[in-house]
């Protein structure tokens, strides 16, 4: 049966994605009865989801023996593994593309990590893995390094949907906005059907309560711990606010007239990491239409069992928001260095993972030559 929290999350305007894959999920069936039971619209994945999937039960295994018998390198046999994946999903996922105008069912796969610091390697990657899912509800992942914002709007600029990853500061979510209106732009220039195209950016909750809380905990007075737990939502709240003025105006209104919608915010790394935090915190706090939340599997469950929607929790709140990071800076957090230190670390992790899936899949191909 239909679980009802979840279905009061998304009638209050939050679309559910799953942040995670894998073949197991797709075979059983369980990513339908997610989509089924669950409200789920989308899925997001990563190199560490991928990583986890295959080191996983047996359900790779018969495709990478036929991998092995045709001499498959390690890079070859990874983008055919996770493109199968992707592709999979992308196809179960094909009705609700269709019922939602192509806002929802969407997929995501990223370029290789390793790419974050070159733009035209992002670039090259983000059309090949385009071309190769072949399915109209595919994101392209592409982290929001300084490097990765011109490769998102060239990717744009070709046609391509693009899931912006690794987003920590509202300064560096208006720069990706801001390379989204100009892909729209260039997109339309070059014969686009910009219509088409769909975006979303992924603004991180989670990892930036655990890197300012770390630093709050350091400075140690009553002041700073009355802090703990705040910074990460009310991030995001500024976030959504910035949302609200950018796509309003002159330059928005006329790429609407060619058919564009607003890149959605993606509420990301969702899932709470300190358990004296409530486990549906970054779900209930961020409720506001026109909003993504993906969910690692164990935040979907916890809100399914005992969520709480208790309306728009975002817009309005920026003064408050403000507040908290004018408090923040008072008692000596340093914000740039925190949001420094956030990408730098959330491309190393990715790096890592990609990594791990490589040696994984390597040892798998000897196993089975």
């Amino acid at each position: 049966m239909s679980n009802e929290r979840l279905g009061r999350l998304a009638d209050a305007g939050v679309s559910i994605w799953l942040d995670d894959l894998s073949r197991e999920r797709l075979n059983s069936g369980n990513l339908q009865e997610l989509i089924t039971d669950k409200h789920v619209v989308g899925v997001t994945t990563n190199p560490t989801i991928f990583a986890g999937a295959l080191s996983k039960g047996d359900a790779y295994d018969a495709q990478v023996r036929e991998l092995a018998a045709r001499g498959a390198s390690v890079q070859e046999a990874v983008r055919e593994i996770t493109v199968a994946d992707v592709q999979q999903a992308c196809d179960v996922f094909s009705g609700t593309w269709e019922t939602t105008g192509g806002v929802d069912g969407r997929v995501s796969l990223e370029v290789d990590p390793g790419l974050a610091r070159d733009t035209e390697g992002t670039v090259a990657e983000a059309l090949d893995l385009w071309k190769a899912v072949d399915r109209p509800n595919l994101f392209v992942k592409i982290p929001a390094t300084e490097a990765g914002l011109p490769a998102i709007t060239r990717a744009l600029a070709e046609g391509v949907s693009v899931n912006v990853t690794l987003i920590f500061s509202v300064e560096r979510y208006r720069a990706v906005m801001g390379a989204y209106l100009d892909g729209l732009e260039q997109a339309a220039a070059n014969g686009q059907e910009i219509s088409r195209i769909e975006s979303v950016a992924s603004f991180f909750v989670s990892r930036v309560d655990t890197e300012i809380d770390k630093r709050l905990e350091a400075i140690g007075t009553d002041e700073a711990r009355a802090l703990l737990g705040k910074a990460g939502v009310a991030n995001s709240r500024l976030a959504y606010a910035a949302f609200q003025e950018v796509f309003t105006g002159a330059r928005w209104d006329n790429l609407v007239k060619l058919g564009a919608r607003p890149q959605r915010p993606l509420w990301a790394s969702t899932g709470v990491k300190n358990p004296d935090y409530s486990d549906t915190l970054y779900v209930t706090e961020l409720v506001v239409a026109d909003t993504v939340n993906t969910m690692p599997e164990k935040t979907l469950l916890a809100f399914a069992d005992h969520g709480e929607v208790h309306g728009d929790r975002v817009t309005g709140t920026a003064q408050e928001a403000q507040e908290v990071f004018d408090a923040l800076e008072r008692v000596g957090v340093d914000l740039s260095d925190v949001f420094l230190v956030l990408e730098d670390e959330g491309v190393e992790k990715f790096e890592k993972s990609w990594s791990e899936l490589g040696d994984t899949v390597t040892g798998q191909l000897e196993q089975a030559r």
